[in-house]
């Protein structure tokens, strides 16, 4: 019918649709009936940068809300966590010494190893996780050992390997390597192995890609390279096949759970990975995602509340069971 046609025909007379999605969102509580996908703080994994010293709360300027944290403030903010129904936390130690071979990151008596004796004493039940890298125990700033101004892989293994054991053996629940050297998965799975640590899962950063959305995580953990970047070992943004190939290689050589890092601009890969494989999957909302929300909705261009509770759904809805994210403690007060 022709648009000027309808002008004269009387509206009860008129088709009326057939399809009508709009009598679902009618109200509040209609709308959470049928939504499809639902965050829970149980989806949440909290990150804490613990440093040396007593008493230390040292705002991280570019993360508003986060801090630098000596061992009695971590455990405190650990308990809240718990308190809040997140079920677990992420440590990233900040040494007061650093140098070459990044020895504080294995040493029995590190700052991450204290931190899980201390959270897990005070939480049993809360799931510790630790970060396994070298980047903030080393002077250069890199995740593995350097020579002639590059990383060299099978050098580092058996360094990332150690960590691997003095932090589960300290009581972490979950081993996480991040540091993205090719067979590190397998060369943790074997020296937890042979220490009886059978039952300690590794949760792989399989795909971790060179972003800059890291600034503001650099800042927190002191880890900037002091020379050159690390586009050699973390993988190009633009790959998304290659996201299946390292996923793939680190389910092989026995990886109990999955993650992508970052988050937002990496949800088709987040999706991707998803499809593929069957394992547990994480995802990390990282720093720079962090921070471009608080200082939006600082200068009140945004609604923080709603976006960051949108954010973190179009993460989970794209396939990530469960997210590692600034915002946790926030988003749990909300839910």
């Amino acid at each position: 019918m022709k648009a000027w046609a309808r002008r004269f025909i009387p509206a009860s007379t008129m088709a009326h649709p057939v399809h009508r999605p709009r009598r679902l969102r009618r109200s509040p509580v209609l709308r959470e009936m049928v939504r499809e996908t639902r965050l829970d703080p149980g989806n949440f994994i909290y990150p804490l940068f613990v440093v040396e010293g007593r008493d230390v709360r040292r705002p991280i300027a570019s993360m508003p809300g986060i801090f630098n944290l000596s061992l009695e403030h971590a455990v405190a903010e650990a308990r809240l966590a718990k308190s809040l129904g997140v079920p677990s936390v992420i440590l990233f130690g900040i040494p007061d010494h650093k140098d070459g071979q990044g020895t504080q990151g294995y040493a029995r008596d590190g700052i991450v190893q204290r931190a899980i004796r201390e959270i897990k004493a005070a939480e049993p039940d809360l799931q510790v996780i630790a970060d396994v890298c070298l980047c903030e125990y080393t002077d250069h700033g890199h995740c593995g050992v350097l020579e002639d101004g590059h990383v060299v892989n099978d050098a580092t293994l058996p360094l990332l390997a150690q960590m691997a054991v003095t932090c589960a053996q300290a009581g972490a629940d979950i081993i996480a390597p991040s540091d993205m050297m090719d067979g590190r998965v397998g060369a943790i799975r074997k020296a937890l192995d042979e220490v009886r640590l059978v039952d300690v899962p590794i949760m792989s950063y399989a795909v971790k890609y060179a972003s800059g959305y890291y600034g503001p995580f650099r800042e927190a953990a002191q880890s900037t390279p002091k020379s050159g970047d690390r586009r050699g070992y973390q993988m190009d943004p633009g790959n998304v096949r290659e996201a299946l190939k390292e996923a793939a290689l680190d389910v092989e050589e026995g990886a109990d759970m999955l993650m992508v890092k970052p988050a937002l601009a990496y949800l088709d890969v987040i999706r991707a990975v998803r499809e593929r494989f069957d394992l547990p999957l994480a995802a990390y909302n990282v720093s720079g995602e962090y921070a471009m929300l608080k200082a939006a909705g600082q200068n009140g261009w945004i609604d923080y509340e709603r976006v960051m509770l949108e954010t973190l759904t179009g993460i989970k809805r794209a396939g990530a069971d469960l997210i590692i994210t600034y915002h946790a403690l926030e988003a749990a007060k909300l839910l």
